[in-house]
């Protein structure tokens, strides 16, 4: 690559216009700030959760949610520490500039820390990505990690592209170049999420990495045709859709039905699931958990008093802020 190296990436109306649809989405989202507010906590844990889920670590997020608030929690230490890691490295996103290459080693030995020797620093050895049983992808040699990384971040800090567009054409970048021992994944979409942060801080609070998760094989089909085509497009595609996907997800816009709009007002204090179907007057277990319990904590209006032992008997629902002002 050079010093005007542009990567690959065809960028086609239908792009453009999903670019625009989701300014506009941003647009009115951000004329409700409070709903805003009420969605960062909820959805920071769901960004950790399925971030790390995609890289094998199993905590759900009821586990991860104790983690953050101090509780024991039994589980892999080594999957405790990559979820206390990612807490730390999240929580500064304001701190990190994200056309700052030291800022991207400094965030690797922040994520990595207690997990992997080389924490912040590039790889000195030659990788391939697998798929399964199968090599999907042999990585530039390790003496050209350096010089790629420059001149990528060289190229970001002169493009002109959309954020929406040059955040996931680096993103595509950062994956093919794979410039760490390990936690490259992670990375590559903690750096995503910063551009998109920096450009609006909206993306705070959107859990970009859950929907991921959620479309986890169309994520790698998205990298490997990208390889394949020597063109990020069909990544590009690919995170606009997920992007956009989010702010249509319930987590972002949810859809409050009328038997959770029951569940909250007969919801006083702290009540057990027998209080609360009595206080509905309702008998059938099964209806409740699947229209009234399960919604409102999916969608975060309510919460668990005991979120680490969700079936435990002594459990008992309250609601959370964003559950007393809709």
């Amino acid at each position: 690559m050079s010093k005007r190296y542009q990567p690959p990436c065809t960028v086609t109306p239908a792009m453009l216009s999903m670019v625009a649809n989701i300014a506009e989405t941003i647009g009115r989202l951000q004329a409700q700030p409070n709903r805003l507010l009420r969605l960062r906590k909820a959805n920071r844990i769901r960004t950790i959760q399925g971030s790390l889920a995609i890289e094998g670590n199993t905590l759900a997020e009821a586990q991860i949610t104790a983690i953050l608030q101090g509780k024991r929690v039994v589980a892999p230490p080594a999957e405790i520490k990559e979820v206390r890691n990612a807490i730390k490295v999240y929580d500064r996103l304001a701190q990190w500039q994200p056309q700052e290459q030291g800022d991207l080693l400094s965030a690797h030995a922040l994520l990595m820390e207690g997990l992997l020797d080389a924490a912040g620093a590039y790889r000195r050895g030659n990788v391939g990505v697998m798929g399964g049983a199968q090599v999907v992808h042999v990585a530039p040699p390790a003496k050209r990690v350096s010089g790629l990384m420059t001149e990528l971040f060289q190229w970001l800090q002169q493009t002109d592209l959309h954020p929406l567009v040059a955040s996931s054409i680096f993103h595509y970048e950062f994956e093919f170049i794979h410039p760490f021992a390990d936690g490259n994944g992670r990375m590559g979409r903690l750096w995503q999420s910063l551009l998109l942060y920096q450009w609006n801080p909206l993306f705070q609070d959107l859990p970009v990495e859950s929907m991921i998760f959620a479309r986890q094989q169309d994520y790698y089909r998205a990298l490997n045709q990208s390889t394949q085509s020597a063109d990020a497009a069909p990544f590009l595609e690919f995170m606009l859709q997920v992007i956009q996907s989010t702010l249509d997800s319930p987590q972002v816009t949810p859809q409050v039905t009328p038997q959770v709009e029951a569940l909250l007002s007969a919801l006083k204090g702290e009540m057990s699931r027998t209080e609360l179907m009595e206080a509905l007057g309702l008998s059938d277990r099964k209806s409740f958990r699947q229209r009234y319990l399960l919604p409102a904590l999916q969608i975060g209006l309510i919460e668990m008093t005991i979120p680490d032992k969700p079936n435990s008997r002594l459990q008992k629902y309250r609601l959370v802020l964003k559950g007393t002002k809709k």
